[in-house]
């Protein structure tokens, strides 16, 4: 059972499947699309998990943040700030992946063939 996704996220996440889905492996010069499947450990399963864990960490750190506010005991300020730039700068990655990925397609959907 995973976390549920922010909203953020699953815009990336949903962007990122449909450039998928429009650039579809193509056979040969005939242009025929083909069903490929990714095994295990792929691309795609790499991907996902990393959305999830930035979502878990984003979650975490909003929780740290709600805990200390309710002046929860053992929750500390220093701790509540780093959960929240490891959030930020986990966020900032996935960001920063979904462009790359995003222009790449661009670069490949825009070369001669």
């Amino acid at each position: 059972m995973s976390a549920p996704v922010s909203p953020a996220l699953q815009a990336a996440l949903t962007q990122m499947r449909d450039l998928a889905a429009q650039a579809g492996p193509v056979d040969g010069a005939r242009g025929e699309r083909f069903n490929a499947t990714v095994g295990s450990g792929g691309f795609s399963d790499a991907l996902q998990n990393s959305l999830e864990r930035i979502n878990q960490l984003q979650q975490d750190s909003a929780g740290r943040a709600r805990a200390f506010q309710a002046g929860a005991p053992g929750v500390e300020l220093h701790d509540v700030m780093i959960t929240g730039q490891k959030a930020s700068i986990a966020f900032e990655m996935g960001v920063q992946v979904r462009n790359r990925l995003v222009t790449a397609y661009k670069d490949i959907m825009n070369m001669q063939v």
